[in-house]
C-alpha cells in the first residue's frame, strides 16, 4: 500500500511495487513525481526526513535537512527583524530578504537522501524509478485543486504570496502562470521539458552531477551571480546523516520517530504528557479535551523553542525531553488548569506546505517520508526546472538562539515521519506535511487510532486544532459549542474558515489480515491498495 497527497505520486510509487521494487523504490519514486507535480511543495532541492524499517535487519533513518550554506553568519540579518510568525515559522525581514529569492535558498539536499536510501535498500535500478516523473515532466500533468489553492494563496503576516513565488523566476512565470500572469487553474496543463531533462542527466549519471558535476556548476554560477550563498564546495560536501530513531512508548505501543532537529522529540513528549490523561473518558473533541491536548502543544513548543536545535551544534536534552519523568512534571499544572505561555516577538500568523508519503510492501518493508521546500524560494535557475527551498526563512536571525543561523548548520523543522509497533511488529506508518503543524497533526491521527479505535482514513479525516502559541487554533467543522465555552474561560481562539487543515496526515494502518490506509481529505491524496 501507499499513499500520499498526489495521485499522479501514488500511482507511480504503486507500478513500482507490481514492477518488484520494494518499499524504498516506490517511496522515491512516488518522490520524484511529487517534486514535478507539485513544485511548490517539494522536488530535488528540499530537505526531508525518511523512517525506513526492514524486517529483521534495519531500522532507522535517512535525515536530510538543508543546511545554511558555508557563507550564511549568525548576525547577518538581526537588524532587519520586523516579527516572528506567530506559529513559530519563521520571522518577517525587511525586504523578505530571508523568504524569497536567492538570500533564501538553503543547502539542496534531497536529492542525495534519495540516492543514498536507494543505494542501501533499494532493489530496482536507480534509473528505472526516475522514468515515471520524467514522463510527467515531458508529457505534462494537470493543475489539481489543492495545487491551484495553494498558488493563488496571498500569504500573511508579510509573509511574500504564493502567487509571488512562482512568478519570481522567468521560468517559473513560463511554466505556472497563465498569459494574464495569474497563477494556473484547476485543469490547466503543465510542462516541464528542463526538468525532464534534469531528471534524465539523473537517471544516467547519479547525484553526483547534481553535487559535484555540471549541475552543481551551473547552480553555483546562478547563486553567485545573483546574491544566493551557496557554492560549489557548498554542494560536494553535502551528506545526508544516518540516524538510529528516537524510541518511546504509549499506550503500550513502541514509538520510533526522528531526531533534531526534526520534530519526532515533540511529538514524542507530548505523547508521554497526554498518556496520563483518559483522553477517550473525556471525549473526542471536547472542550476538556481540547483544553488539555492544547496546553500540551504549548509546553512542548515552548520546550521547542528553547532547546531543540541542530544537535551538531547545541546539545539538545533529547533523553530529558522524550522522558516520562519530564512529562509527568508538567501533568499536574494541566490538570489543575495552569495555562502555559509561549513567546512570540511580534508574533504574525501560520504558515504551511511540505509533503508526505507512507508505504508498506508485500515483505513488511515500511517507509514514511516528509520532504518539502519549506517557504519556497520562488528561485528556479534557468534551464534546470526545478524550485529550491527558502529553508532559510526558518533560521532566528537572533544571535544566541537555538536556531540561530551557522555555516553548515540545519535550523528546526516539525517533519516527524514516524512508525509504531505493537507487540514487536509495524502497526501505524505515519507522517504529515504543514510547517510546525506537523507534530500538533501527526499527535491528534495518532490519538485518533490508539485512543479512539478510529480506522486509518476516519482518523486523518477528523478535524484538528493546533496551539503553538497563546491562542487555540480550530479548524471550522470543531463546534462552536466546544469552543464558545473555552472562550467564556479566557482563551483566545481563533477559527480557520476551512473544514481541514493544521497539517495533512497520511498513514497506513497494519492490521493481521489487511492494510487501513488513510489520506487526508484536506489535500487531493489517495491510499492505494496493490494487488501482486
Amino acid at each position: 500500500m501507499i499513499t500520499a497527497p498526489q495521485p499522479e505520486a501514488a500511482d507511480a510509487g504503486a507500478d513500482i511495487l507490481r514492477a518488484g521494487g520494494n518499499a524504498v523504490d516506490a517511496a522515491i519514486a512516488c518522490a520524484f513525481v511529487q517534486g514535478v507535480i507539485d513544485p511548490l511543495m517539494c522536488g530535488v532541492a528540499g530537505f526531508g526526513s525518511m523512517a525506513i524499517y526492514v524486517p529483521g535487519r534495519h531500522h532507522g533513518y535517512v535525515d536530510f535537512h538543508a543546511p545554511a550554506p558555508a557563507a550564511a553568519r549568525p548576525e547577518m540579518w538581526q537588524d532587519l527583524i520586523r516579527a516572528e510568525t506567530r506559529d513559530g515559522f519563521g520571522f518577517i525581514l525587511e525586504g523578505q530578504v530571508n523568504d524569497l529569492g536567492y538570500g533564501s535558498v538553503a543547502m539542496p539536499a534531497s536529492l542525495r537522501a534519495y540516492e543514498t536510501a536507494h543505494r542501501a535498500h533499494g532493489r530496482l535500478p536507480w534509473s528505472e524509478i526516475i522514468q515515471p516523473a520524467i514522463g510527467y515532466a515531458e508529457s505534462g500533468w494537470t493543475v489539481r485543486p489543492h495545487v491551484h489553492w495553494f498558488w493563488s494563496d496571498d500569504g500573511e503576516m508579510g509573509r511574500a504570496p504564493n502567487h509571488a513565488r512562482i512568478a519570481f523566476s522567468r521560468t517559473g512565470r513560463a511554466l505556472y502562470c497563465r498569459a494574464d500572469g495569474t497563477p494556473k487553474r484547476v485543469g490547466d496543463q503543465v510542462v516541464n521539458r528542463d526538468l525532464g531533462q534534469l531528471l534524465r542527466l539523473i537517471a544516467r549519471d547519479g547525484a553526483d552531477t547534481f553535487y559535484t558535476g555540471e549541475i552543481a556548476h551551473r547552480i553555483a554560477e546562478d547563486m553567485k551571480s545573483n546574491g544566493g550563498l551557496i557554492s560549489v564546495d557548498d554542494l560536494a560536501a553535502l551528506r545526508p546523516r544516518l540516524n538510529d530513531p528516537v524510541w518511546g512508548e504509549y499506550r503500550g505501543l513502541k514509538v520510533s520517530t526522528n531526531h533534531p532537529p526534526g520534530g519526532g522529540v515533540m511529538l514524542m513528549e507530548m505523547l508521554n504528557i497526554l498518556e496520563n490523561f483518559d483522553l477517550a473518558g473525556l471525549g473526542h473533541n471536547s472542550t476538556e479535551y481540547l483544553r488539555v491536548v492544547s496546553e500540551t502543544m504549548k509546553r512542548v513548543t515552548s520546550d521547542k523553542d528553547q532547546y531543540i536545535g541542530d544537535p551538531a551544534f547545541l546539545s539538545v536534552p533529547i533523553e530529558r525531553l522524550a522522558s516520562k519523568a519530564y512529562a509527568s512534571e508538567m501533568v499536574d499544572d494541566i490538570r489543575s488548569g495552569k495555562r502555559a505561555t509561549v513567546t512570540r516577538l511580534r508574533g504574525g500568523f501560520p504558515t504551511k506546505d511540505t509533503t508526505h508519503l507512507s508505504v508498506v510492501d508485500k515483505d513488511g518493508l515500511c517507509v514514511s517520508m516528509t520532504h518539502s521546500l519549506g517557504q519556497p524560494s520562488g528561485v528556479i535557475t534557468d534551464g534546470l526546472g526545478f524550485m529550491y527551498n527558502g529553508c532559510m526563512a526558518v533560521f532566528d536571525p537572533r544571535p544566541g538562539h537555538a536556531n540561530s543561523m551557522a555555516p553548515g548548520k540545519a535550523r528546526f523543522s516539525s517533519i516527524c515521519p514516524s512508525i509504531l509497533f505493537r507487540d514487536g511488529r509495524p502497526y501505524l506508518v505515519i507522517g504529515a506535511p504543514g510547517a510546525t503543524q506537523i507534530a500538533m497533526g501527526v499527535l491528534q491521527a495518532i490519538l485518533n487510532v490508539v485512543d479512539f479505535g478510529m480506522t486509518m482514513t476516519e482518523a486523518v479525516s477528523a478535524p484538528r486544532f493546533s496551539s503553538t502559541s497563546d491562542a487555540i487554533d480550530v479548524s471550522n467543522r470543531i463546534s462552536r459549542h466546544v469552543t464558545d465555552a473555552l472562550q467564556r474561560d479566557g482563551y483566545d481562539i481563533i477559527r480557520s474558515p476551512y473544514g481541514f487543515g493544521f497539517a495533512a496526515v497520511h498513514g497506513i494502518r497494519l492490521l493481521d489480515d489487511r492494510l487501513d490506509g488513510g489520506a487526508d481529505p484536506g489535500h487531493d491524496g489517495v491510499a492505494f491498495g496493490v494487488a501482486l
